[in-house]
């Protein structure tokens, strides 16, 4: 099978999904859409939801994984959570972000509050 980038992008997700459920998450959900956007993964963590952006980068050359999270995809993510929870119970949450870089692709960063609503 040949790698394209949306491989490698499911790819770096399912690897995220993994990392955090051995970490002690739940999935509630997978790439989830809506008119305002997408959230790679929406897990639980106790009593809290946490929307997760997973960031893969190939080189640090125009910035790297975290800087690629602007301000302007957090009001993306943050619009299409408060639209995912109009239809749930009312739990805290957070936003994290998954860091990986593709030449090692089994070096995972988790920042847990990467940033705020």
């Amino acid at each position: 099978m040949k790698i394209n980038k949306n491989n490698t992008g499911l790819q770096a997700e399912q690897m995220a999904a993994t990392f955090l459920i051995n970490n002690g998450l739940s999935l509630v959900a997978q790439n989830y859409h809506c008119r305002f956007g997408e959230i790679d993964l929406i897990m639980q963590e106790a009593e809290t939801l946490v929307f997760i952006e997973v960031r893969l980068r190939s080189s640090n050359q125009f910035g790297g994984a975290a800087e690629s999270i602007t301000r302007h995809k957090q009001q993306k993510l943050i619009a299409t959570a408060q639209y995912f929870l109009q239809t749930q119970p009312n739990l805290p949450c957070r936003f994290d972000a998954i860091l990986m870089n593709k030449t090692n692709f089994q070096d995972i960063e988790w920042l847990r509050n990467a940033f705020d609503a």
